[in-house]
């Protein structure tokens, strides 16, 4: 049986130009290397929009003892006047692809849209890093941005963490490290289609009409296996690395989550947002019929143009300084 009935009639057409691949170990420096060519090719498009009024830096944060310095790549608007709401940004790829660099049109779009900062953190990938590594990399620029706001020209009572897919997973265990560790104060979480349960690898009854395009149950199988170093939904899983596993959410930050209807991630997501309610913590969902993980990269759909409008939206209520509370910072440290 397929579910490709179900997918919105303007996002079908990429489907056919992706080949079903199988990732593996002994495949997985191949798929690197093609989906970094995809983005380069796609970088070099003519149809891209120019971003003249900000800057892009590149900086080297030291890591933990014994790690190496974490890259990021810092983003300024230049016409916008501080003190700035940031982002740190975590770009996804499943715990085992992506970088940066890859993502460094949708921050740039963020940027110039929103008016605020941002940092885009380069993680280590898994399997050759396995958790606790990528987080606490991503926990080191978060720590960094907030201890730097000043330098940077940032509101430190206004910084987001947000990502797509492993992105968003990573952004919601940082956000609970932020949270344990009293460290940082964070205003909000952003995240789309974030991958937060390794136990959706282990459902006795998956959900029949999800997860057949671009991230299926086999790959979010490698990569869950990948990132915890053993066959996912296991009892001793840390919620630092499947942040659904988290027993308590109060005290997080406001969070947005936006999902497709037929992305293997819709129920973790759903189950997340519900706790997170249930926690007292302001959380705004939506899902996106017709929309398989990853259809944000058919940028003229109505749906991802839909997704676009609502995401950056609830971002800057987010940063609007007019909205902010003592009350949500008391409960935070609480």
């Amino acid at each position: 049986m397929t579910t490709k009935y179900l997918v919105d009639p303007e996002l079908v057409a990429l489907l056919d130009q992706i080949p079903a691949s199988v990732l593996t170990a002994e495949t997985l420096g191949q798929t690197r290397a093609k989906a970094k060519m995809a983005v380069m090719a796609s970088q070099a498009s003519a149809n891209l929009p120019q971003f003249s009024a900000l800057s892009v830096s590149e900086r080297f944060i030291p890591g933990l003892e014994g790690a190496p310095d974490v890259r990021v790549l810092v983003y300024l608007p230049t016409s916008v006047q501080g003190p700035l709401p940031a982002l740190l940004w975590i770009h996804g790829g499943g715990y085992i692809m992506g970088s940066a660099d890859a993502e460094d049109i949708t921050v740039k779009s963020i940027v110039s849209a929103i008016g605020c900062a941002a940092v885009s953190v380069d993680y280590r990938l898994a399997p050759e890093t396995p958790h606790p590594g990528p987080v606490e990399d991503c926990y080191t620029a978060l720590k960094w941005l907030y201890t730097h706001a000043d330098e940077l020209g940032i509101d430190p009572n206004r910084i987001a963490v947000g990502g797509s897919s492993s992105g968003g997973g990573l952004a919601v265990a940082s956000a609970l490290l932020a949270r344990d560790r009293g460290e940082i104060p964070l205003a909000f979480q952003f995240l789309l289609a974030p991958m937060l349960d390794d136990r959706t690898c282990t459902l006795a009854k998956p959900h029949p009409y999800m997860g057949e395009f671009i991230w299926t149950p086999e790959a979010n199988r490698f990569g869950w296996t990948s990132l915890l170093g053993q066959e996912p939904g296991g009892a001793d899983v840390s919620p630092y690395a499947a942040a659904a596993r988290a027993e308590h959410l109060e005290g997080l930050p406001a969070t947005f989550i936006n999902v497709g209807a037929l992305d293997l991630f819709l129920e973790e997501d759903l189950e997340y947002a519900r706790r997170l309610m249930r926690a007292g913590v302001p959380t705004e969902l939506h899902v996106y019929p017709g929309a398989y993980h990853g259809f944000r990269m058919v940028a003229d759909a109505q749906v991802t143009q839909a997704a676009e409008r609502d995401q950056l939206a609830a971002l800057k209520r987010a940063f609007d300084p007019s909205r902010r509370s003592d009350k949500h910072l008391q409960a935070y440290h609480s």
